[in-house]
């Protein structure tokens, strides 16, 4: 496994008492230093301007990457700059696009992105939802451009749904869609009934759904349709804020839960597309919690 880190994404700075914290991503750091010391930490590199523009706004990449000389910028009620964040941005970005080119030649067959800020919630043209640039949409542009893929999959088991992954390519049939995500929950997207071009795959799990349920939605609707789109890829927005003690949500999800559906999407990875999957995270916000997630979710990719 292939994983990329960059220490720029810890200079990231939202001020005191923000649930997307430096700490989220050394809990992670820490944790999988414990569990398998011999993990080949990479440096991810900066994304370039051509890069984003696949995927954004010129007007966008202006706002996020203009000099904060001191103190904090909101760019929405939820969404916070300073001096460190348009370098920790350019580095989220590039570790997902190091990560397919990883695999895509063939290096390893999977990848981890321990990066933040997240990225899901970012539009072609808005940073919102603690995203500035959208991760997971740059790496998938990327694949499609630079390698010439034509079914890329993106799954998606933050506990929100990932309204800006879902706008940016929701008329394009070369890259598929599949979420679930907690209804009535910010950012209130995600219905069953958008599809796209019948490209994405929403199910909706309310309040309170377990592991059980979980398990079974991803079993019984999600997975068959990702086996059917014969993916040459598998990305992954690894949310881990369904779990049980997260504090911005109300599902019950445990370690286990996402150390099983990382094992179903490698099976269909190595059945379509010789094992090739590329991880980063998004979500999670308790920190004791995400670690152990993480750490479930990296052992899986490592089976």
């Amino acid at each position: 496994m292939l994983a990329y880190t960059h220490p720029a994404c810890l200079e990231h700075d939202t001020g005191p008492d923000h649930p997307e914290c430096p700490q989220r991503l050394r809990a992670v750091l820490d944790a999988l230093g414990r569990a398998w010391p011999a993990l080949q930490w990479r440096e991810a590199p900066m994304a370039l301007r051509g890069d984003l523009l696949r995927v954004h706004s010129g007007e966008l990449v202006d706002q996020v990457l203009a000099p904060v000389a001191e103190g904090l910028h909101r760019l929405d009620p939820d969404t916070v700059v300073g001096p460190g964040s348009g370098r920790a941005a350019l580095y989220a970005a590039g570790a997902g696009i190091a990560a397919v080119d990883g695999v895509m030649d063939g290096r390893e067959r999977t990848a981890f992105c321990a990066v933040r800020p997240p990225g899901h919630h970012a539009t072609a043209d808005a940073a919102m939802g603690f995203c500035l640039f959208n991760n997971i949409a740059v790496a998938a542009a990327h694949a499609r451009d630079r390698h010439g893929l034509e079914r890329v999959a993106i799954v998606d088991f933050d506990v929100h749904h990932g309204n800006g992954t879902q706008a940016i390519f929701q008329r394009d049939p070369a890259v598929a869609y599949f979420s679930t995500h907690q209804s009535g929950l910010y950012p209130h997207t995600g219905s069953v009934y958008e599809r796209g071009v019948g490209n994405m795959h929403n199910v909706l799990l309310p309040p309170g759904s377990d592991g059980f349920r979980f398990r079974n939605t991803w079993a019984d609707t999600l997975l068959p349709g990702l086996e059917e789109f014969r993916p040459q890829l598998v990305l992954v927005s690894a949310g881990f804020d369904a779990h049980l003690a997260d504090p911005l949500a109300d599902l019950m999800l445990d370690a286990e839960d996402f150390a099983w559906l990382t094992t179903e999407l490698l099976g269909i990875a190595r059945r379509h597309c010789d094992g090739r999957l590329v991880s980063t995270l998004e979500g999670g916000y308790n920190i004791e919690a995400l670690a152990e997630c993480a750490t479930a979710h990296v052992g899986a990719l490592l089976a």
